[in-house]
């Protein structure tokens, strides 16, 4: 056990659902001695109570503190992130009928909303007189009904928010991710920078 260097991963955001928090739950670890590193993932590095804030921030270096307090002879070379944002969150394995409401609700707003805002945008910018003088432009006559152009202007703005969003139903089109899944990962990568360096500009961060 003497001499070990051990390499530690963390991740930026970790989400656990039992309030026992060990290391192996915050990332990876690795060390050439198995006795090591069997000792150091089963140690315990935090505990949630009923009481407390369901999130905190601790730092590697209280990490690393609590590592070598277990194993005095080691050496820790940290190649992940500085801070972990520790959050305990509460699964329910059973989906009720409230959690079935909730979905029902957000794609209600998401269609009805998405309608109006494309209806309201083509009525800003005067979509049906700009149909009506390209087809004068083009055919000479005036438009009677619904016209070629507009079926196409629909079809295509439907295939287009299809392949803007890279989804059909439940499948992907292509392997990249989606404009969504980018702009939600910068967001939670946001999120995770203001809480982390708010914790510590308030001293609530767990460190040495």
């Amino acid at each position: 056990m003497s001499n070990a260097t051990v390499y530690l991963k963390c991740d930026r955001n970790v989400e656990v659902q039992s309030p026992d928090v060990y290391l192996k739950d915050l990332g990876s670890l690795r060390c050439a001695d198995s006795v090591v590193s069997a000792k150091l993932k089963a140690l315990k590095i935090h505990h949630f109570t009923e009481n407390s804030a369901k999130r905190c921030v601790i730092s590697t270096l209280k990490l690393i503190e609590q590592m070598e307090g277990a194993c005095p002879d080691i050496s820790v070379q940290v190649i992940g992130e500085p801070d972990v944002l520790l959050e305990w969150v509460s699964v329910d394995k059973q989906k009720g009928w409230q959690e079935w409401l909730k979905v029902t609700l957000v794609c209600l707003v998401s269609f009805f909303g998405t309608a109006f805002t494309i209806m309201a945008y083509h009525n800003d910018v005067g979509i049906n007189e700009v149909f009506k003088e390209l087809y004068r432009i083009v055919l000479g006559k005036e438009p009677g009904g619904v016209s070629m152009i507009e079926i196409s202007y629909s079809i295509g703005l439907a295939l287009g928010i299809i392949v803007f969003f890279n989804h059909v139903g439940g499948r992907r089109i292509t392997k990249d991710p989606t404009p969504i899944e980018v702009a939600m990962k910068n967001y939670e990568k946001d999120v995770d920078t203001t809480l982390i360096e708010t914790a510590g500009r308030e001293g609530k961060e767990i460190d040495v």
